[in-house]
């Protein structure tokens, strides 16, 4: 249900009759629906049962530091509320002949973004779970302690991992120097798989749902991996643009473990084979 403070903000815009009001589908928990105008504006809510205004609000930020970097389209945000934000519709339509392939640039051109440092000017959440993204210099320790290892932790205290494959986890960390290349941080999405990409109305890709920070280049390209892949127009795009990334995949299972890990720990024993069979092969 749209929010009191977001219709107030509506009616400021002069947005009080509502033509329509459709369900846009949910995932993990949310509830996201578009409110269409007599006018024939719309807008997207996106609500989170359970989580507060800083849930949202780092959800806005991470928004728009993708859209300060003028490459791929995002949402503009209109309200940060207690229980939802207020979106821009970005109309989605099916993706068309050269969807792939300007993906691929673009999201090389937002890899080419620096950072000043891996982290973020805040923390922010991975689907549902918190997200550190304490400053650090070096790259490595900042994967190792902000993702891996806070990661496994969890799912220790929560007794989804046992000792023993914590151990594998913490020996894993001292070696992830001879697993990834070492490389600048740069401005990611953090979340990247395919349902968190849409085509807009103008057919162009665009993102939503960010867990952006600066991190590595590679752990966006690792992701899009993990739920079957993207076109194979993608990556050549991606690649053409930027070759120095071309061994990018030999990086992708160790990169792709953080993920595992938070799956574990939202959605417990699910996950629990893949992940522990993933720490046997990397440890």
């Amino acid at each position: 249900m749209l929010a009191p403070e977001a219709s107030y903000w509506l009616r400021q815009q002069g947005l009080e009759e509502l033509a329509s009001r459709t369900p846009l589908g949910a995932s993990s928990g949310s509830q996201v629906t578009r409110y269409t105008f007599a006018c024939g504006r719309s807008v997207v809510w996106k609500e989170q049962p359970g989580m507060s205004y800083n849930y949202f609000q780092a959800e806005a930020d991470g928004l728009a530091a993708l859209r300060a970097s003028n490459t791929l389209a995002v949402p503009r945000v209109f309200f940060i509320g207690e229980n939802g934000l207020l979106m821009e519709d970005l109309m989605p339509v099916a993706p068309g002949n050269a969807f792939w392939e300007l993906l691929g640039r673009q999201l090389a051109q937002l890899h080419q973004q620096p950072g000043p440092h891996f982290g973020f000017h805040r923390d922010n959440f991975i689907g549902l779970s918190p997200q550190s993204n304490r400053v650090t210099q070096n790259g490595y320790e900042f994967f190792a302690e902000c993702r891996l290892l806070a990661q496994g932790q969890a799912a220790l205290d929560r007794g989804l991992l046992s000792a023993a494959q914590m151990r594998q986890l913490d020996s894993l960390c001292t070696k992830l120097p001879e697993r990834i290349p070492d490389l600048p941080a740069v401005l990611i999405h953090g979340d990247l798989w395919s349902g968190n990409l849409m085509a807009n109305a103008e057919g162009e890709p665009a993102l939503i749902d960010p867990a952006a920070h600066w991190g590595w280049a590679l752990a966006d390209l690792a992701m899009t991996q993990l739920f079957g892949g993207f076109a194979e127009a993608f990556y050549e795009a991606y690649l053409a643009e930027l070759p120095a990334h071309e061994h990018w995949q030999e990086s992708a299972p160790v990169l792709n473990l953080y993920h595992q890990l938070n799956h574990l720990n939202l959605f417990g024993l699910t996950y629990s084979d893949s992940v522990h069979s993933a720490l046997k092969r990397l440890a």
